[in-house]
């Protein structure tokens, strides 16, 4: 299977230069990226269920290097929006950022609006893609959701990937899809199931204080796992947003169509009045990033030098300056193969739970559904790794 030399070049290159920090924060932990001006406000991207923070590498790359700020986080395992909204504004006090630029993409995009809901004060801008206001239709049609948690890695992970468009896919939004399922596979079974109880528990988004010329609307055109009515009730509840149109793109534009969406990202920020500081590039490439520690390797901000072809280059801890910070991981991709073991590591007195729950009808429907799906979907997914 793949590693870190399999993967595209540019994101080689991104884990050699730009520090991965993780932070404890009480009982949640935080894996996150921190790179550009720390005196810009930063933007904050917010991945969906199957995102990790690496799957906004192109836009801290390229932004960084105009001068801005982005932050990248992992989803911490929350439960319910409540405690989303708890976790993350602990995370801003903890990493001293008081005002931030959300970018949301599928759920991504609805914790971002439930966040500008309850703290109003603390969230500036949104920038919402292909997401939603209210989550009844997902948990409509995830009747076993009560059994998440006692549902082993798997099936999880096939339920994700079932929601991801099945090809023929043009070369750039085969690969985006190729990328995102190697993140899926680094995901544990914990945080999978909190995403999906977030994406299935009961709820909408508020009236926002913010005024709608401080949201931009990101959507692609042709196909989106978020169904398009859902995508329409966003436009008509902020029919003063400005509109940012993506004809092609699939699921995951800011990996398929990054050269748009960093452009819109670049527009939406200069419009809410973030000032870009490129005269501090300089400091970047000394001292690795906004963030960085000096445990990062020198050159540590030069991310316009060509990426190198051979090794498998590192990052390195950037979170010094973080209580409770640990060391930088760089996850290979060559875990991705799912063994008997996960089939097999539900015990016997959670089999004798399910098999007394009266949830079972919809989870062995489930099961033989996910069955048929991995036996039809995993030549698919190889056939895109050959594009």
């Amino acid at each position: 299977m793949k590693g870190l030399s399999s993967a595209p070049g540019d994101y080689v290159h991104f884990k050699s230069q730009v520090p991965l920090h993780k932070i404890s924060i009480g009982s949640k932990q935080w894996r996150y990226y921190d790179f550009g001006p720390k005196s810009v406000p930063p933007l904050i991207c917010i991945p969906g269920i199957a995102g990790t923070a690496d799957v906004y590498y192109k836009q801290i790359m390229s932004l960084s290097l105009k001068g801005y700020r982005v932050i990248s986080i992992d989803i911490p395992q929350v439960w319910n929006h409540h405690e989303w909204i708890h976790a993350f504004e602990k995370f801003l006090d903890t990493i001293n950022v008081h005002h931030v630029h959300l970018y949301g993409t599928s759920l991504g995009g609805f914790l971002a609006q439930i966040f500008a809901q309850h703290r109003p004060r603390r969230v500036k801008s949104l920038v919402l893609s292909n997401t939603f206001l209210e989550t009844h239709k997902f948990a409509a049609a995830m009747p076993w959701s009560p059994l998440v948690s006692w549902t082993p890695s798997f099936l999880l992970k096939r339920h994700i990937l079932t929601g991801i468009h099945d090809g023929p896919h043009e070369p750039f939004i085969a690969d985006s899809v190729d990328f995102v399922v190697g993140q899926v596979e680094k995901l544990s079974r914990e945080d999978i199931s909190s995403r999906l109880s977030l994406n299935v528990n009961v709820t909408s988004v508020g009236p926002l204080l913010l005024p709608d010329s401080l949201i931009t609307i990101m959507d692609t055109n042709d196909y989106c796992a978020v169904p398009q009515e859902l995508k329409d009730q966003v436009s008509e509840r902020y029919p003063g947003a400005r509109r940012a149109v993506l004809k092609t793109g699939g699921d995951f534009p800011f990996l398929s169509r990054p050269d748009e969406v960093n452009l819109y990202l670049q527009l939406h920020l200069r419009r809410v009045g973030v000032e870009a500081k490129p005269d501090l590039l300089q400091g970047i490439s000394r001292d690795g990033g906004s963030g960085g520690s000096s445990d990062e390797k020198k050159g540590g901000g030069n991310l316009d030098k060509p990426p190198e072809e051979h090794g498998s280059p590192g990052a390195h801890d950037g979170g010094g300056h973080q209580p409770q910070a640990s060391g930088s991981e760089v996850h290979g991709l060559d875990d991705q193969i799912l063994t008997n073991r996960e089939i097999t590591s539900m015990t016997l007195g959670t089999l004798s739970f399910l098999m007394q729950a009266p949830y079972i009808p919809y989870l062995l429907q489930f099961f033989m559904g996910a069955l048929y799906i991995t036996w039809k979907r995993l030549p698919n997914i190889q056939n895109l790794r050959k594009i």
